[in-house]
This record gives structure tokens, sequence and C-alpha cells, in this order.
């Protein structure tokens, strides 16, 4: 494996950390939107708890994809940065909305007015975020990003609104209510809640359902809308859409069965070898069809300092947040306090 291949398999592996953690983070607020019903309160009281307080940690991996995106294929950084200027910008102020309103109904509800409000807008940034996400997933795939030197011609709006884009969009969205759910049987599980675990449990379930019919519909569409693309999926990465697409059934089958530990590591394999299978599908391309790994790649100077530099911050990095989340994860004091202060039913 030549240095730039090594540094973009770890990039893609901390996007895969974010799109697993911070999707699932997403999927919380998504179910939160839609809590309804006489257990809505305990639902909404099982996402925060699942949540905080150490949520936002997991921002640190789309940090580190963004920043090593910059750092060693700066060509294709300026290219997207160009291209997906309005989706980006979109995502941050999702980002931003998502953080400051779980921020202002969690841990300042006394002091914040109308923390109902805050929790709606938890809901709706966590909803429309990874779909804008997805779809800037689906543009970097059609071949609608067209970089010519320094020159990059891309439609700002067209380029992330295509069928192929917004259907991407929508598996990303199913995929993070899929991946939390799984996630929230669990937590509803560890403390006993039965009748919590089963109704996540159905929600999780339907999810997979949506993902799947999307996926496929996904590989149905790109045939036209992304051919460089389908033509990896259904050539030398067909053997890893096989096998996600194995561990997706097996993951729901285990689930109907309430094992939901095991759906829990069977979900996060699932998703890891379908984003594995995405890339290797696209290798060698960053954007498809004007920019390689290679060709948009720093000098190899610049790749070794980051390899350095990632080795040694791993080693204090993934013990600390190791730590972190064994020392915090489930002991958020605002769990209890913000179910009185969201309603209990949805209009």
């Amino acid at each position: 494996m030549t240095l730039p291949n090594l540094v973009f398999a770890t990039i893609w592996a901390a996007f895969t950390i974010y799109i697993v953690l911070g999707g699932a983070d997403f999927g919380g607020g998504v179910w939160d939107l839609l809590a309804s019903g006489p257990s809505a309160k305990r639902q909404r009281q099982a996402i925060v708890t699942a949540m905080g307080p150490v949520w936002e940690a997991n921002h640190v991996w789309l940090i580190f994809v963004i920043v090593g995106l910059f750092t060693n294929f700066p060509g294709a950084f300026v290219a997207l940065s160009v291209a997906l200027f309005v989706p980006f910008t979109l995502v941050l102020v999702g980002i931003v909305l998502r953080g400051a309103s779980f921020a202002f109904r969690a841990h300042a509800a006394e002091a914040v007015r109308l923390s109902a409000v805050w929790g709606r807008v938890f809901g709706i940034a966590s909803t429309f975020t990874p779909v804008v996400l997805g779809t800037c997933a689906g543009a970097v795939t059609t071949g609608r990003i067209r970089v010519h030197g320094d020159i990059v011609a891309a439609d700002l709006m067209g380029v992330w609104t295509g069928p192929f884009s917004l259907l991407c969009g929508a598996l990303a969205l199913a995929i993070c209510a899929h991946v939390a759910a799984i996630f929230l049987c669990v937590e509803a599980g560890d403390v006993g809640d039965v009748e919590l675990a089963a109704s996540f449990r159905q929600r999780a379930l339907a999810a997979g359902l949506v993902g799947g019919v999307l996926a496929l519909g996904g590989l149905v569409l790109a045939r036209t809308d992304a051919p460089i693309l389908w033509s990896g999926l259904a050539g030398k990465a067909l053997g890893l859409v096989i096998l996600s697409a194995g561990l997706a059934l097996v993951a729901n089958g285990v689930l109907l069965r309430r094992r939901y530990r095991l759906a829990r590591i069977l979900v996060v394999a699932q998703v890891t070898i379908m984003l594995a299978a995405w890339a290797y599908a696209q290798a060698p391309y960053l954007i498809i069809p004007d920019v390689t790994i290679t060709s948009a790649a720093s000098p190899s100077a610049s790749m070794a300092a980051f390899s350095i530099a990632t080795a040694v911050g791993g080693v204090l990095l993934l013990p600390s947040l190791w730590y972190l989340l064994r020392v915090f994860k489930g002991q958020n004091p605002a769990a209890v306090r913000i179910a009185d202060h969201v309603p209990t039913t949805h209009s």
C-alpha cells in the first residue's frame, strides 16, 4: 500500500467511526423528534441519558477528517469546499443548532425559556443534517463536480440535489435512525425497561427496512447516475456489498430475537463494511471523475508527518476517549430533569 492510500485509509477509518457514533447521536435526535404515545417522556429521557454528557466528543472524528483531508489532499479539499459550499454551510448550521439546542434544553432548562421549542430544534437539526451530508456523499460519485487544474466547475445547487444525491441523503438518515434505535434498545435493556426496549426495537426494524429499500434503490439508480461507482460495486467491491447485506439481515434477525448487544455489534460491522465497499468501489477516485488519491496527494514529507502525528496522538486520544466514556457514560444529571420540560406528545 502506498503512503497516500495508507493515509486515505486512516482518514476513512475516522470517517467511519464518525458515521457510526455521530450517526447514532443524529439518529437519537430523530427519535426524540418522533417520540410519541404514553412513553414519549421516557423515550426522550433514554435518548438524553444515552447521549449525555459525552456526545459532543464524537465530533473529534469529523474534525480529524477535515484536517486530514486539508493536510493530505488539499486539491480535493478545495474542490469540495467550492462545489459543495451550500450543503456544507447547511451542515455547519445544523451541527451548531443541534448542539446549542441540546445544551439549552438539557443543561439550562430553568434558565432558558421555551425548552420545548429547543427540543424541536434539536430534533429537526438532527434530522436534516445527516440528509444533507448524505447528499454531499452522493454528489462526489455522480461526476457532476468537474476539476480542471485550478478551476472547479459545478452547479452550486444542482450538484447535490440530483436524484441519486437525494436518495443518498435519505439513506444516510435511515442508517442513523437504525443505528440509534439499536443502541437505544441496549440502553433500555440495561436498565430493565422491557417496554421501552420493545418500542425502540420496532423503530429499529422499521428504519432497517426503509434503509434496505433505499439501498436497493440506490444500486439501481447508481447504474445511470453514478456509473463509475456502480461498476465498482458490481465488480471489485461486490463481495463487500454482499457481506454488508448479509450482516444487515443477520442483525435484524438477531434484533427480532431481542439479542440487543449482539445486534449492536452486527450493525456496527454492517455499516463499516458498507462504507468500505463504497470507498473500494470508488477507488482510486476521491471525486469522480477528475480527482484521484494520487493526483490530490500532498508531498510525501507532509503525509509522513501527518502519519507520525496521528500515531502519537492516537496513543493519547483513544485511551482518553475510552476513559471519558467509562467515567461519564449514562451519568448525565440532566437526564431526569429534562423529562419534566418536554411535551409528551407531538402535534
